[in-house]
């Protein structure tokens, strides 16, 4: 364990802080001693119905309410209701601002660039909220986005949350199946799609795949078609349905938005798990969870002010693209970016950053981590004099991952890995503006979140590996699953480990700092021998050698017990011979422990990601044990798990 941190708050940056405000009107109110963040997190989840009054008030949410009562049936896990009383409208509040200064800046790689203001993107919502609502959206109807993460897509989502509507989105290299298994449940009203988008320098056309999963979405009325590739989409692949998006918004005038406020605890959002185990599971998020979940998170958790510009590398088919764009409710510009982040190379995401002067840039642990096999040093190349707070997510950042931003990005930032997911369509550990970076911890839980880590019986512990859990109840659960009447699914998805207990399902460990470090998802820890290993812990070993780009680890049923199985894909010009397989493993012997050696060391071409990414790991388990992979549609490049498909030396 390091004996310093990494980076520390200056004592004018404390000062200047949101959450020092909000330290400081608590302390006034509430008669307490808040002098760090232990203390206010401690304050926080001992009066967590003061904490969100508080958190109401401070960020100024736009709604009735939110009334008396704050938090009904606060004993139920699930049933908890929070604000029961409020009423309000999420469009509404991301909309506070109406001016000429930037909302939204876009990049679509090297083809596209454009701006749109406060009034541009005010106007476009006016607009398209009155053309969804002429087509008969109304309250708790489904408006879906088939997008890039464009400017198009927060207007179309903005106008239909305007209206009481649910939003739900995916991004466009979604495969045909994959769009019905997840808009199929759902049966959206409206569909907004593009005409293609830009990736790698290549255009890629999708009015033909959106013609073949439209056949199949009876319940869509109308097809919006947002161009990108054209001014004028060829729109002749589509039925009658279909009609581009100034068509669509042309018999309407911009004039003040009707927002339609709604129970706090209605539905906003539907997000879908994975799914590479069948059919993904339909989370439906609320309307006030969201908004202030999200407000907390870049207000007091990310420092985000009036003015800033936040930056996150994201696609429509991961939940960080929801938490981008609530960047909006803080009066944030929006850094959009669709497209790959090495094209034309790997300064792309920074040529953007220092052009636009970027306050806030979040990417993924793995990109960290090509940028540091790359050798890109962009402290010497870029001006990011404007980053105040880079944050990380996908999967661990590893602790050389932060040596790396320190050394190569920029040594004065605020480094906030964090970590929630779909589920929460937040954080449960993430930042802490006010507080030190230890190397490899995420720096804090979140505010009001009363997470702890608990043993196989159930305990609390510090500085052992066990299971994130929540103990207290927290506004943005899921309100509900979609098309699951009687909880059952939900309950099993959370609260079938420990009972009236969120489980999350990350294997984790509480510092000393206060900080958390991840080991991986607790379905995929491996276990030899009984003993539990996250697999985050190989991959750090792993991947600094210079040989391995990144590697999948699996726990094969061997002979009665597990034996650890490494996959790794080299770099170019290397060979997986005796030396390389006896580097690989005396790394990982003096990085972990003998239990974390491997005992087949495999060579692939390619390992299988979801979408947003993220590494697969049960997939792989379940090629090597030769069972069906329910849903390849969940996954970018399926064709991958070809490489785990009944290798001979498993069978040894």
């Amino acid at each position: 364990m390091p004996e310093h941190p990494l980076w520390t708050p200056s004592p004018d940056r404390i000062a200047a802080a949101n959450l020092t405000a909000f330290m400081k009107g608590v302390q006034d109110r509430h008669d307490a001693i808040l002098e760090d963040y232990s203390d206010i997190y401690a304050w926080s989840i001992a009066h967590i119905e003061d904490f969100w009054r508080e958190l109401w008030a401070f960020c100024g949410v736009k709604g009735e309410g939110p009334g008396a009562r704050i938090l009904l049936d606060g004993d139920k896990m699930p049933g908890a209701q929070f604000f029961p009383d409020a009423k309000l409208n999420f469009a509404e509040n991301l909309l506070t601002r109406n001016d000429d200064g930037d909302a939204i800046v876009f990049r679509a790689e090297d083809k596209l660039r454009r701006r749109m203001s406060w009034r541009e993107l005010n106007e476009a919502v006016s607009r398209t909220a009155q053309a969804l609502a002429a087509e008969g959206v109304g309250e708790g109807d489904r408006v879906a986005g088939f997008m890039p993460n464009m400017p198009e897509t927060v207007v179309a989502m903005l106008a239909a949350t305007s209206l009481g509507a649910v939003w739900s989105s995916c991004s466009p290299d979604f495969g045909i199946q994959g769009v019905l298994d997840r808009f199929g449940q759902i049966e959206p009203k409206v569909l907004f799609c593009p005409d293609g988008y830009y990736y790698a320098g290549k255009t890629i056309h999708t009015l033909d795949k959106v013609a073949a999963f439209t056949r199949d979405l009876p319940s869509v009325t109308r097809i919006v078609v947002v161009p990108l590739l054209s001014e004028a989409p060829d729109l002749a692949a589509l039925d009658a349905r279909a009609v581009g998006m100034a068509e669509f918004q042309a018999p309407f005038e911009a004039r003040e938005i009707a927002f339609r406020r709604v129970d706090f605890n209605s539905p906003l959002y539907i997000m879908y798990s994975s799914g590479t185990t069948g059919k993904p599971k339909c989370i439906v998020h609320g309307v006030g969870g969201t908004l202030l979940q999200h407000l907390k998170e870049h207000r007091l958790q990310s420092d985000v002010k009036p003015g800033d510009r936040v930056f996150y590398f994201t696609t429509c088919g991961w939940m960080m693209w929801n938490w981008l764009v609530s960047g909006l409710a803080s009066e944030a510009t929006l850094l959009l970016y669709d497209g790959s982040p090495f094209h034309p190379d790997g300064n792309v995401l920074f040529d953007y950053a220092e052009a636009e002067k970027a306050t806030l840039f979040g990417t993924s642990a793995k990109y960290i981590d090509a940028l540091k096999k790359a050798g890109l040093n962009p402290k010497a190349t870029h001006d990011l004099s404007a980053l105040r707070l880079i944050a990380s997510t996908g999967s661990p950042l590893v602790a050389e991952g932060f040596d790396y931003v320190y050394d190569s990005i920029k040594s004065n930032v605020c480094l906030s890995s964090i970590s929630g997911g779909t589920d929460i369509v937040s954080c449960f550990v993430l930042g802490n503006p006010i507080g030190p970076v230890w190397r490899g911890e995420i720096q804090a839980r979140g505010l009001g979140l009363a997470v702890e880590v608990w043993d196989e019986a159930g305990n609390p512990v510090i500085g052992e590996k066990g299971e994130l859990v929540c103990v207290k109840p927290f506004p943005c659960m899921p309100i509900y699953f979609w098309d699951d009447s009687d909880g059952q699914r939900y309950r099993a998805a959370y609260f079938e480990r420990f009972p009236g207990v969120w489980c999350h399902g990350d294997y984790v460990e509480l510092t000393s700092h206060g900080g958390m470090i991840v080991y991986g998802r607790s379905d995929a820890t491996l276990n030899p021998g009984g003993v539990r290993i996250g697999t985050a812990e190989i991959y750090r070993q792993v991947e600094q050698l210079p040989e391995v780009i990144e590697a999948i680890v699996i726990g094969q049923e061997w002979q009665g017990d597990v034996r650890v199985v490494l996959f790794v894909r080299l770099a170019p010009d290397a060979v997986l011979d005796e030396a390389l397989e006896a580097a690989i493993k005396k790394r990982i012997r003096e990085g972990c422990t003998p239990r974390h050696v491997p005992a087949r060391i495999l060579a692939v071409a390619d390992i299988p990601r979801t979408k947003s990414g993220k590494i697969v790991e049960l997939a792989v388990r379940d090629v090597v044990h030769g069972r069906a992979i329910k849903n390849l549609e969940a996954l970018a490049n399926p064709e991958a798990l070809d490489n785990f498909r009944d290798r001979p030396e498993l069978g040894q």
